[in-house]
């Protein structure tokens, strides 16, 4: 796979990983925190392979393999950056829905 195929992977992991995480997030608003338990974890499985592919590029790096950093590898580890601090936010969101709901 050559390398705007994999950035681009990146990018849409993360980008998913995100989108799932706020879908949770909107569930427990509603009171399902059950489905919002499974969204959370769809989303770490997604940031995972995200995670994953960085992983590689780092090793490949690390191994003598440079990667030109251009725009897009910029917005890809810019999109995997925001995707885990929103994921992070919104379980702690969740954690706080659940405990003033059932108080």
């Amino acid at each position: 796979m050559d390398m705007e195929m994999i950035v681009m992977k990146l990018v849409v992991s993360a980008g998913n990983a995100r989108s799932t995480a706020i879908e949770a997030l909107r569930a427990a608003k509603n009171g399902e925190f059950d489905l919002a338990e499974e969204q959370m974890e769809d989303a770490d499985r997604t940031i995972l392979e995200a995670h994953e592919i960085q992983t590689e590029m780092i090793q490949s790096e690390l191994n003598g393999n440079k990667v030109e950093v251009g725009l897009l590898m910029v917005h890809a580890q810019d999109h995997l950056m925001n995707a885990m601090t929103v994921m992070d936010l919104c379980k702690e969101m969740i954690d706080i829905l659940r405990k003033n709901m059932v108080s």
